[in-house]
């Protein structure tokens, strides 16, 4: 899905500024589907409103520039769904952290000890996002994306742990 897709579905849940729809990618778990900057959601979004897939406001706020909101048009929602319609591309994980450990046999064990333990906590941290609650009903769909994602994470982490004891191990043996 590309960013402009991501944000019709955002914005299916309800009006939001840029500034919003970069927090719901970061904080609500949105990150797992697409990565999105505001250098992405802001030129998606002038480009839905220029296609009218999108409305946007202007709205006053006290000590500061206006803020600009926006709204999916009847036309966005259709498309929307019609994207939704369509086969859907293949799932792809890009990962800098795997593409380093490709070549964990180059570096030194410290390195490679602490790139698992900063990877470790970036998915611990994302875990822990995607189980707060922030006391939110979900739709079924929410909860499946939510859970999915749960999934994934905790694999992820214990797939860390199990493949750390190893190099621990291996790292232990060559010491010797």
């Amino acid at each position: 899905m590309d960013v402009r897709t991501i944000c019709l579905g955002i914005l299916t849940r309800g009006d939001a500024t840029g500034y919003e729809i970069k927090n719901l990618f970061e904080e609500d778990g949105y990150q797992h589907f697409v990565e999105a900057s505001f250098g992405s959601i802001y030129p998606a979004l002038n480009r839905l409103t220029e296609d009218g897939l999108v409305s946007a406001r202007e709205e006053a706020q006290e000590k500061r520039p206006d803020r600009k909101v926006y709204s999916i048009t009847p036309a966005g929602r259709s498309a929307f769904i019609a994207s939704l319609l369509k086969p859907l591309p293949e799932d792809r994980h890009r990962s800098p952290f795997v593409f380093a450990m490709l070549f964990s046999d180059l570096l030194p064990g410290a390195r490679v000890a602490s790139m698992f333990d900063a990877y470790s906590a970036q998915i611990q941290t994302k875990l822990a996002l995607l189980q707060e609650s922030n006391g939110k009903q979900k739709t079924q769909g929410e909860e499946f994306a939510n859970g999915f994602g749960r999934a994934i994470y905790e694999a992820m982490l214990n797939f860390l742990k199990t493949e750390r004891a190893k190099y621990e191990t291996a790292e232990a043996v060559a010491a010797e």
